[in-house]
């Protein structure tokens, strides 16, 4: 039996998609190694391989590479085995691997930045093999018939050339990698930008002028831009750098260009330069007040000194230029917005590049808080017929306010306030007002107004004057009848007078004011705390104001509380003043004190003043058991001669008749008994004042024409009767009216001789009732010369004749 020898394996190359030459495959191409036996096809053998730069576990007759790279290289050698019998090692087959070729792309010209409109060409570099002949691959193809030539040259790009672009070549049957991604951006076209360092050329110096291109490069010199300059739309130079200087006004504007042929940027805006004159500007403001409020009116001016040149104007606020204007810039309604600096310049209309410098700036501070005035009242409690001093203050009060006065009307339909312009009230220069003989509660507010046309203010909040007096049309009482009340007190305000309608209004501690929630018809019930403490008063639906009351509450519940009553007391009349606690307990050995000051130590816890006077008028408290009250002040209302200064004004012809005046009178009376066409006249003023068609007279019923006083002059008796007449005959003023007086005579002492009155009118102050400023003045007239005669014992008929003085009434105060 013959043995024969395992046949010698041969190892062949095989590629998956090309044909590998001489053992040679390029990177990352796939490859089968293939281990082949002639005569064993059949036979189980079992393969080992060696080969390449790495270990190869493979025992099959085949060997494949996915993805061959630089280890894969070298020779490659298999052999086989079966029945523990091995073949030789086949021949070593080399395998080559290639690496392919990477490109390069470049870019002409070389800009970082191109621009719509553009020539530009792509070239692709593969170094080391300039000289095999290449067929070129680009990404991306944009045309229809792909470019395979070296170069890709994009005649005018556009925005949508944008993207990355990269190449690759081919030789025989194979390809070079892909070059790396060069980026391309097409912007749109550029705009120059031209900037001055200053507007206008100074006297024997130049401006500074810079163009550049934006958006432009890093790095100017790579950019490749030259600037091309013009003045008055006329080529100046082009210089490379981007700035000139100047010495001359005019228009000026840039563009920039660069390539062959040239390419150009959009003209930059036009930057007017102007050449400064001598002339300088002044800005102000008028009215020139440090503080302007929102909604004033305000003018800004610019003047210009020397010379009769014609100006433009041009303003500038807060760094915003203004179109040329008049010499006038006006705000209507100024807010917020327009505060600032201003300042302006001019120029000459005869020729356009000359112009002022700027004016020094003014600052404008506009105010959006609303004024609002502040009124004070002094006295807030009144004596009746004190004066009143109104102050009126507003933010920076000097600077031009005038100031309105106005009373406060209730108006109980809208809770609030209508405003009645108190006489002589508007727009007055002083910012306080004086009113005369005020006698009961009233409200007052004040507001200010400024400039042309005239700014004003809101109203002040009202602000009160308190009178305590009950003969006022509105009246307040009080029930329990006591100044002071412990807290829980259920206490009754009632508003009495002939008015249908009520309010009651309280003015807190604090300074606010409130109405009464708890009105029923025209009473306000509240149950007291701390809270409830102040003034009260009515006001009714007609207007009117009632008298005031001050409430106390005491907070201390174990306190004592002082009784006084609420209104003034009369003086003269007895008053009661007492101590209590909230227990009812009745009260020994209790301090009161008036003005802090210790009056008596009572065992009964009163105080009693038998006979009130205007000394006993102030403050006064209690303290029980080391605690005292709070202090209440009583009010003390004086009388004039035991009688109210309302009297009758019969009382206040007194006058008439006091000293040199009285002894006139009866001169003047026997003088005009003599005379008979003085008793014709009286007999006509009387039958005037029965007649029917008489006027009817001022004030003074027809029917009771004469009212009579008695007043005890010495041993003498003297009546008086008042009453006006009007009479448009006798050669009487028709639009006068006049108050005669008739005076009558009785029980005149016999021997009394009586001396002729000067030639010159008398005049005697007369008060009236209806108001306490008011005067009245009687004017006597002296008779003609003459000598009067009584005899004893009987009566003259010139006697019984009635006299008529002329009383002229002079103007209430504040009408």
């Amino acid at each position: 039996m013959t043995i024969l020898s395992p046949p010698k394996p041969t190892v062949t190359l095989q590629s998956s998609y090309t044909q590998i030459y001489g053992g040679e495959i390029y990177k990352d191409t796939s490859v089968t190694v293939r281990c082949e036996i002639h005569g064993g096809e059949g036979a189980q053998w079992t393969y080992e391989w060696r080969g390449g730069q790495k270990n190869i576990h493979e025992t099959s007759s085949v060997y494949t590479i996915n993805s061959v790279n630089e280890s894969d290289g070298g020779g490659y050698s298999c052999r086989a085995t079966r029945s523990s019998s091995w073949t030789e090692w086949s021949d070593s087959t080399s395998l080559r691997v290639i690496i392919p070729i990477t490109p390069t792309v470049t870019l002409q010209p070389s800009w970082t930045q191109i621009y719509s409109g553009e020539t530009v060409t792509f070239t692709c570099e593969i170094q080391g093999r300039e000289r095999a002949q290449w067929t070129y691959e680009w990404s991306p193809a944009k045309l229809n018939t792909p470019p395979t030539s070296r170069k890709y040259r994009i005649i005018r790009v556009t925005e949508s050339d944008s993207g990355g672009y990269s190449c690759r070549g081919r030789r025989s049957f194979s390809w070079t990698e892909w070059s790396d991604m060069i980026p391309f951006r097409v912007l749109s076209k550029p705009k120059a930008e031209l900037r001055a360092d200053r507007t206008a050329v100074p006297v024997g110096g130049s401006v500074t002028l810079t163009c550049s291109v934006s958006p432009s490069s890093s790095s100017s010199s790579s950019s490749g831009w030259k600037y091309y300059w013009y003045r008055d739309w006329k080529s100046y130079q082009p210089v490379t750098n981007g700035q000139i200087s100047v010495s001359e006004g005019g228009r000026y504007s840039c563009r920039g260009g660069r390539g062959e042929p040239v390419y150009y940027t959009e003209w930059s805006q036009l930057v007017w330069i102007d050449t400064t004159v001598s002339n300088r500007p002044v800005v102000t403001l008028y009215p020139n007040w440090s503080e302007i409020y929102r909604g004033e009116t305000i003018t800004v001016r610019c003047e210009i000194h020397g010379g009769d040149t014609e100006w433009d104007y041009e303003w500038e606020a807060n760094s915003m230029i203004k179109a040329p204007n008049l010499n006038e810039y006006r705000i209507r309604s100024a807010s917020s917005s327009n505060s600032g600096n201003y300042r302006c310049k001019g120029r000459m209309k005869s020729s356009q590049h000359e112009t002022t410098e700027w004016s020094d700036s003014v600052t404008l501070t506009v105010s959006d808080n609303e004024p609002r005035p502040v009124l004070t009242v002094s006295p807030s409690w009144l004596s009746p017929g004190a004066s009143v001093t109104l102050n009126c203050e507003v933010e920076h009060p000097s600077a031009g306010w005038s100031f309105y006065w106005y009373k406060a009307v209730p108006d109980l339909s809208e809770k609030s306030f209508s405003y009645e312009l108190l006489p002589d009230g508007n727009r007055t220069a002083n910012n306080s007002y004086i009113i005369h003989g005020q006698t009961h509660t009233a409200g007052y507010v004040c507001r200010a107004g400024r400039g042309d046309p005239e700014y004003h203010t809101d109203h002040s909040q009202p602000k009160f004057v308190w009178s305590a007096d009950v003969h006022s049309a509105a009246s307040l009482t009080v029930s329990p009848d006591r100044v002071q009340h412990f807290t829980s007190d259920s206490v009754s305000l009632t508003c009495e007078g002939n008015f249908t309608e009520w309010r009651v209004r309280k003015f807190s501690e604090d300074g606010r004011l409130s109405d009464c929630w708890r009105m029923t018809g025209s009473t306000c019930n509240i149950y007291t705390s701390k809270s409830h403490t102040g003034v009260y008063w009515c006001e009714s639906g007609s207007g009117e104001f009632s008298s005031a009351v001050n409430i106390t509450v005491q907070n201390d519940g174990n306190g004592p509380i002082l009784v006084s009553p609420v209104h003034p007391v009369t003086e003269g009349a007895s008053v009661n003043l007492s101590c209590s606690l909230k227990t009812q307990k009745i009260l020994s050995n209790v301090f009161f004190y008036h003005n802090d000051k210790l009056i008596q130590s009572d065992t009964r816890g009163e105080l009693k003043i038998s006979a009130v006077s205007k000394s006993d008028e102030g403050f006064y408290k209690c303290q029980y058991s080391g605690r005292e009250s709070a202090q209440s002040w009583m009010s003390v209302k004086v009388t004039v001669s035991g009688a109210d200064s309302s009297s009758s004004p019969v009382w206040l012809m007194v006058g008439l008749v006091c000293g040199v005046s009285l002894i006139i009178i009866l001169l003047l009376l026997l003088y005009r008994c003599r005379q008979s066409k003085y008793s014709c006249f009286t007999r006509s003023i009387q039958s005037e004042s029965h007649s029917p068609g008489s006027s009817t007279n001022h004030g003074v019923n027809q029917n009771e024409t004469h009212e009579y006083n008695s007043l005890q002059h010495g041993t003498n008796n003297l009546y008086e009767s008042v009453s006006q007449v009007e009479d448009d005959r006798n050669g009487l003023d028709e639009h006068q009216d006049v108050t005669y007086a008739l005076i009558e005579l009785k029980n005149f002492e016999k021997k009394r001789k009586h001396h002729e009155p000067e030639q010159s009118a008398v005049y005697s102050e007369v008060k009236t009732g209806a108001a306490e400023d008011s005067l009245m003045y009687a004017e006597v007239k002296r008779p003609k010369k003459g000598k009067a005669k009584k005899k004893a014992g009987k009566s003259s008929p010139a006697a019984d004749a009635a006299v008529y003085s002329e009383v002229t009434l002079g103007s209430f105060p504040g009408q």
